[in-house]
């Protein structure tokens, strides 16, 4: 399925939509591969102290770049388990990016708890232009673009009404080096649990990005995520009315180390709280 060479302005919602189909359909081929492996034996190593990877997110990312050589040969590919740990943004950009986490929660799958994912993000000319999510146990995908919406099994999605900080519930998640770094969310997390209703840590940021577009979470704030875990869900939170910053409330990047996303409504809220003195 080529992918023509029009400009991004004109890159809109009838030229995203076949590769939102064909990404999509690579979820779901590599989601079901992941569903199948879930009760088998693992094979599981780690990366580091606490950083694990399985058998299983190996062969999700061999299908799930096998599926993009063989349909998108001249677009380039950036996935979790062949890239080796954090990369730096590409200079100058790719024009056409794939961002792959073949399995987001890999913790929860290796010690039997079925919440994970597939993240397929999609760049164009290194801005979040569509994404793929899919969670194999409740056969819930979450897909959308630029352009395109923000769909939950092909229902649009929205973001929360909530406007009150203290009656959100957010989530948020830590860096797999928060034994050795001073800078491991854990100041975030005491401040938050006393300014709001609840937090959730559910292991899969790719999920709660996707809750914070339908309205399940109202906002979702980590540090030191990769672009894989971030990119497909930051194309369509603002389709679903949704916010997605750095920490600062400025433009949210992919390769950058700060996430922050919202209904919106409290996003000002949750900039202060992660700007206020720790004292």
């Amino acid at each position: 399925m080529p992918f023509g060479d029009e400009s991004p302005a004109a890159s809109g919602k009838a030229n995203l939509a076949p590769v939102l189909a064909e990404a999509i359909d690579i979820a779901r081929e590599a989601g079901a591969l992941l569903r199948d492996l879930f009760f088998k034996p693992r094979d599981v190593r780690y990366k580091g102290k606490i950083d694990l990877v399985t058998d299983a997110d190996s062969a999700a990312e061999e299908l799930i770049l096998g599926r993009i050589a063989r349909t998108f040969p001249d677009h380039a590919v950036l996935a979790e388990e062949s890239s080796g740990g954090r990369i730096p943004r590409p200079d100058p950009p790719p024009r056409h990016l794939w961002l792959v986490d073949p399995l987001d929660g890999t913790t929860n799958y290796a010690h039997g708890l079925p919440i994970y994912a597939v993240s397929i993000g999609f760049l164009v000319e290194g801005a979040p232009a569509l994404g793929v999510v899919y969670d194999p146990s409740r056969d819930e995908l979450f897909h959308g673009g630029v352009g395109l919406g923000a769909y939950l099994n092909d229902r649009p999605v929205r973001v929360s009404a909530e406007a009150d900080l203290e009656r959100s519930i957010l989530a948020t998640g830590f860096p797999y080096d928060l034994r050795v770094s001073a800078d491991n969310n854990l100041d975030h997390f005491t401040r938050f649990s006393y300014a709001t209703q609840a937090i959730r840590r559910l292991g899969s940021a790719a999920l709660d990005l996707c809750y914070v577009a339908c309205g399940r979470l109202d906002g979702f704030w980590e540090l030191k995520l990769h672009p894989w875990d971030t990119a497909a869900a930051a194309a369509f939170i603002p389709e679903a009315g949704g916010r997605v910053s750095d920490y600062a409330g400025g433009p949210f990047d992919v390769f950058g180390l700060e996430t922050v996303a919202s209904n919106g409504l409290i996003h000002g809220a949750l900039i202060r709280v992660i700007s206020s003195d720790e004292s």
